[in-house]
Protein backbone atom coordinates (compact mmCIF):
# COMPACT_ATOMS: atom_id res chain seq x y z
CA UNK A 1 0.00 0.00 0.00
CA UNK A 2 1.37 3.40 -0.92
CA UNK A 3 2.13 5.87 1.88
CA UNK A 4 1.61 9.63 2.00
CA UNK A 5 1.08 12.53 4.42
CA UNK A 6 -2.70 12.28 4.71
CA UNK A 7 -4.89 10.06 6.87
CA UNK A 8 -7.80 8.51 4.95
CA UNK A 9 -11.05 7.90 6.83
CA UNK A 10 -14.19 6.08 5.74
CA UNK A 11 -17.29 6.58 7.85
CA UNK A 12 -19.66 3.66 7.44
CA UNK A 13 -22.39 1.47 8.85
CA UNK A 14 -22.07 -2.28 8.91
CA UNK A 15 -24.05 -3.34 5.80
CA UNK A 16 -26.82 -5.28 7.56
CA UNK A 17 -30.29 -5.81 6.09
CA UNK A 18 -32.75 -3.37 7.63
CA UNK A 19 -30.02 -0.92 8.79
CA UNK A 20 -28.63 0.39 5.50
CA UNK A 21 -30.16 1.86 2.35
CA UNK A 22 -33.62 1.67 3.94
CA UNK A 23 -34.95 4.41 1.64
CA UNK A 24 -34.58 1.94 -1.23
CA UNK A 25 -37.13 -0.42 0.35
CA UNK A 26 -39.34 -0.86 -1.56
CA UNK A 27 -38.72 -1.53 -4.41
CA UNK A 28 -35.65 -3.39 -3.06
CA UNK A 29 -35.90 -5.89 -0.24
CA UNK A 30 -33.80 -5.15 2.87
CA UNK A 31 -31.41 -7.95 1.83
CA UNK A 32 -30.99 -6.46 -1.66
CA UNK A 33 -30.40 -3.01 -0.17
CA UNK A 34 -27.73 -4.47 2.12
CA UNK A 35 -26.07 -6.16 -0.87
CA UNK A 36 -25.95 -2.79 -2.64
CA UNK A 37 -24.48 -1.13 0.46
CA UNK A 38 -21.87 -3.89 0.73
CA UNK A 39 -20.87 -3.44 -2.91
CA UNK A 40 -20.58 0.36 -2.56
CA UNK A 41 -18.54 0.10 0.64
CA UNK A 42 -16.27 -2.59 -0.83
CA UNK A 43 -15.59 -0.44 -3.91
CA UNK A 44 -14.79 2.57 -1.72
CA UNK A 45 -12.42 0.63 0.54
CA UNK A 46 -10.64 -1.03 -2.39
CA UNK A 47 -10.09 2.35 -4.06
CA UNK A 48 -8.66 3.87 -0.88
CA UNK A 49 -6.20 0.99 -0.53
CA UNK A 50 -4.58 2.10 -3.82
CA UNK A 51 -4.04 5.68 -2.64
CA UNK A 52 -1.09 7.11 -0.71
CA UNK A 53 -1.94 7.52 2.97
CA UNK A 54 -0.20 7.75 6.31
CA UNK A 55 -3.05 5.82 7.92
CA UNK A 56 -6.31 4.26 6.70
CA UNK A 57 -9.21 4.16 9.16
CA UNK A 58 -12.67 2.63 8.88
CA UNK A 59 -14.89 4.51 11.35
CA UNK A 60 -17.59 1.89 11.72
CA UNK A 61 -21.05 1.70 13.22
CA UNK A 62 -21.21 -2.05 13.74
CA UNK A 63 -18.74 -4.87 13.33
CA UNK A 64 -16.34 -5.52 10.47
CA UNK A 65 -17.22 -8.44 8.25
CA UNK A 66 -15.67 -10.32 5.35
CA UNK A 67 -16.21 -7.21 3.20
CA UNK A 68 -13.56 -5.33 5.26
CA UNK A 69 -10.17 -5.75 3.58
CA UNK A 70 -6.90 -5.81 5.50
CA UNK A 71 -5.09 -2.49 5.58
CA UNK A 72 -7.65 -0.48 7.55
CA UNK A 73 -7.61 0.26 11.25
CA UNK A 74 -11.22 -0.21 12.42
CA UNK A 75 -12.49 2.18 15.10
CA UNK A 76 -16.05 2.45 16.40
CA UNK A 77 -18.18 5.44 15.52
CA UNK A 78 -19.17 7.65 18.41
CA UNK A 79 -22.77 8.21 19.38
CA UNK A 80 -24.71 11.29 18.36
CA UNK A 81 -25.66 13.11 15.21
CA UNK A 82 -23.54 13.29 12.09
CA UNK A 83 -21.72 16.38 13.40
CA UNK A 84 -20.66 14.56 16.57
CA UNK A 85 -19.63 11.43 14.68
CA UNK A 86 -17.56 13.46 12.19
CA UNK A 87 -15.97 15.48 15.00
CA UNK A 88 -14.98 12.28 16.82
CA UNK A 89 -13.59 10.73 13.63
CA UNK A 90 -11.41 13.76 12.90
CA UNK A 91 -10.51 14.03 16.60
CA UNK A 92 -8.50 10.83 16.28
CA UNK A 93 -6.30 12.31 13.55
CA UNK A 94 -2.88 13.90 13.98
CA UNK A 95 -2.41 15.73 10.72
CA UNK A 96 -4.08 16.23 7.37
CA UNK A 97 -7.10 13.94 7.07
CA UNK A 98 -9.58 13.22 4.30
CA UNK A 99 -12.91 11.55 5.09
CA UNK A 100 -15.26 9.87 2.62
CA UNK A 101 -18.55 8.11 3.17
CA UNK A 102 -19.42 4.50 2.47
CA UNK A 103 -21.66 5.38 -0.46
CA UNK A 104 -18.88 6.58 -2.75
CA UNK A 105 -18.26 3.85 -5.33
CA UNK A 106 -17.68 6.63 -7.88
CA UNK A 107 -14.35 7.48 -6.23
CA UNK A 108 -11.26 6.99 -8.31
CA UNK A 109 -7.61 7.56 -7.59
CA UNK A 110 -7.67 10.42 -10.09
CA UNK A 111 -10.61 12.12 -8.39
CA UNK A 112 -8.85 12.16 -5.02
CA UNK A 113 -5.32 12.80 -6.31
CA UNK A 114 -5.48 16.60 -5.81
CA UNK A 115 -6.23 16.12 -2.09
CA UNK A 116 -3.47 13.55 -1.66
CA UNK A 117 -0.61 15.18 -3.53
CA UNK A 118 2.49 15.94 -1.42
CA UNK A 119 1.73 19.68 -1.58
CA UNK A 120 -2.07 19.34 -1.32
CA UNK A 121 -2.28 21.08 2.04
CA UNK A 122 0.18 23.91 1.34
CA UNK A 123 -1.86 27.06 1.99
CA UNK A 124 -5.09 25.04 2.13
CA UNK A 125 -7.04 24.48 5.34
CA UNK A 126 -9.82 22.29 3.99
CA UNK A 127 -10.83 20.17 1.04
CA UNK A 128 -14.46 19.58 0.05
CA UNK A 129 -16.07 17.24 -2.46
CA UNK A 130 -19.63 18.48 -2.97
CA UNK A 131 -22.42 16.10 -3.99
CA UNK A 132 -25.19 17.10 -6.37
CA UNK A 133 -27.83 16.48 -3.68
CA UNK A 134 -26.34 19.16 -1.41
CA UNK A 135 -24.27 16.81 0.71
CA UNK A 136 -20.65 15.87 0.26
CA UNK A 137 -18.62 12.85 -0.78
CA UNK A 138 -15.35 14.01 0.76
CA UNK A 139 -14.30 16.35 3.55
CA UNK A 140 -10.69 17.07 4.39
CA UNK A 141 -9.02 19.14 7.10
CA UNK A 142 -5.36 20.15 7.13
CA UNK A 143 -5.42 20.47 10.92
CA UNK A 144 -8.34 18.41 12.21
CA UNK A 145 -10.16 20.22 14.98
CA UNK A 146 -13.35 18.55 16.23
CA UNK A 147 -14.76 21.96 17.25
CA UNK A 148 -14.99 22.93 13.57
CA UNK A 149 -17.57 20.21 12.99
CA UNK A 150 -19.89 20.80 15.93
Amino acid sequence: MPTGPTELLVIAKEPVAGRVKTRLCPPFSPAEAAELATAALTDTLETLLTLPARRRVLVLDGRPGPWAPPGFEVVPQSAGGLDERLAAAFGGCTGPALLVGMDTPQLTAGLLAPALAPDAWDGCGAWFGPAEDGGFWALGLAEPDPALLR
